[in-house]
This record gives structure tokens, C-alpha cells and sequence, in this order.
């Protein structure tokens, strides 16, 4: 559950882990203390209740990283949320990965799924009436850069750059 490594913590959660957070070994044992100054990746399935949980895994992150920025912290919880909603929407993936890293006064956030998408998400303004379809533009606006790259399995990982710096 949270091997570490030279690559940082590597958690991974089933199905039922999802469905029965916070009620799982995994989350008393994060409860419990985060390592400290070490990257972070959460794989997880393509379960709606999943988005909540990395949710609370991003807080627990930032706090061991003393990331205190609101902004910085708001715009990740939204990068999370967002990206992993579309994966779990819009792609055939059976498990998402994100992954979290501070790297000098930038936090970098990225999310992978597995493939599948029958279009690539690209930001648009969305009328609000519609139920879908700003949340890349929300992002885009929320973080200093924003982009996508296609793996060599056939995922593909979007990543933002967000400032600590406010």
C-alpha cells in the first residue's frame, strides 16, 4: 500500500478500499503520518467515490510538503478533481494514476489514464447552461501552465504547473 521508493510513495487502492474509505487500513495508516519531501502517486479504479479520495490524499500530501498556499492548494484539489472526472468520463480506463511533485517553487500535478478517449479534452467555453465542458477552462485559468502528453501504451497524462508562490 504505501511502498517507498527513490521515486517517492506509491499508493495503490482497490475497488473495495474506494468504497469503504475512510474505513481502511490504507487511511488509518495515512492518518497516521505522511513521509515527508517525497512525491506522490495514488492509482486508484475508475470509480466516482475515487475523486474524493485523492481529494483528501492531495491534502494529506500538501500538509507533509507544508504547501499552505490557499491558491496553490485550492488549484490542485481542482486539477485532481477535474482530470480525474474526465478520465473516469471519457476514457476506457480501469485504474487513473496522479501523481504530485514539488519542485523548487512549483507544485506539479499530473493525472494518467489508460487510453480509450474517443477525443482529446481541450478547454472551451462551455454555456452555463450546460452541465459539462468548463472544467479545463477552469483549470487553465487556475494554473501558471497546462498541457497533455500521449504515453507510449496508449494513455495519456495531462499535467499542470501550479505556483507556490502565490
Amino acid at each position: 500500500m504505501l511502498p517507498t521508493r527513490r521515486s517517492g510513495v506509491q499508493i495503490a487502492l482497490s475497488p473495495r478500499e474506494i468504497e469503504q474509505w475512510p474505513k481502511t487500513a490504507s487511511a488509518r495508516a495515512l492518518a497516521y503520518g505522511w513521509p515527508t519531501r517525497q512525491p506522490a502517486s495514488f492509482r486508484v479504479p475508475t470509480l466516482e467515490r475515487a475523486v474524493p479520495v485523492c481529494r483528501h490524499l492531495t491534502r494529506l500530501w500538501m500538509d507533509s510538503e507544508d504547501i499552505t498556499d490557499e491558491s496553490a492548494r485550492g488549484a490542485a484539489l481542482l486539477v485532481i478533481s477535474e482530470l480525474m472526472t474526465n478520465a473516469i468520463v471519457h476514457t476506457s480506463s480501469i485504474s487513473i494514476t496522479s501523481r504530485l511533485r514539488k519542485a523548487g517553487d512549483w507544485l506539479l500535478v499530473e493525472v494518467q489514464d489508460e487510453g480509450g478517449a474517443t477525443s482529446v479534452p481541450r478547454p472551451h467555453d462551455a454555456d452555463y447552461a450546460n452541465e459539462h465542458g468548463r472544467g479545463l477552462v477552469l483549470i487553465a485559468q487556475s494554473v501558471q501552465a497546462l498541457g497533455t502528453r500521449l504515453e507510449s501504451d496508449g494513455g495519456r497524462t495531462f499535467w499542470a504547473r501550479i505556483s507556490l508562490t502565490g
